[in-house]
């Protein structure tokens, strides 16, 4: 057996495809809860300065990460083709409010999730940390 016959049955062969429903429904929900995500993001700001950008920019994220997600698992080749495009991507922008990283990672890893299919443990989360949100929003310090 020759590296390249390795190669092809170690990675080739056992790719799982992605069917188009699957895909579709896994970017709708990414969508929806990045939805989730920028609503709660519009209503419970508190900083000098909402920036409508930043708050579609959560909605983007879900979506974008679920479906670079669902690339990396189901086509090796894509995936080494997207790592390398997203290896020389670099974000320059200073998050001024240290929520705003909480809304960040709250929306990759959501996108994370969707894209691995395990829609449970999207929802669930989203909804816990929306209400802890709305709630902690409702009683500010006078």
């Amino acid at each position: 057996m020759t590296l390249q016959d390795i190669f092809k049955k170690a990675f080739l062969e056992n790719v799982n495809s992605v069917s188009l429903p699957k895909a579709i429904l896994i970017a709708g929900l990414a969508l929806l809860l990045g939805l989730a995500i920028f609503y709660t993001y519009k209503t419970t700001y508190s900083g000098v300065i909402y920036s409508r950008n930043f708050s579609m920019a959560l909605v983007a994220m879900s979506v974008i990460t679920a479906v670079i997600v669902v690339t990396l698992a189901s086509n090796i080749v894509l995936s080494l083709g997207m790592v390398g495009a997203l290896s020389i991507v670099r974000f320059r922008t200073a998050i001024k409010e240290p929520l705003d990283v909480v809304y960040v990672f709250w929306a990759i890893t959501t996108g994370i999730v969707c894209g691995a299919g395990m829609f449970l443990f999207a929802l669930i989360p989203t909804l816990l940390l929306g209400v802890m949100f709305f709630l902690l929003n409702r009683f500010k310090d006078p």
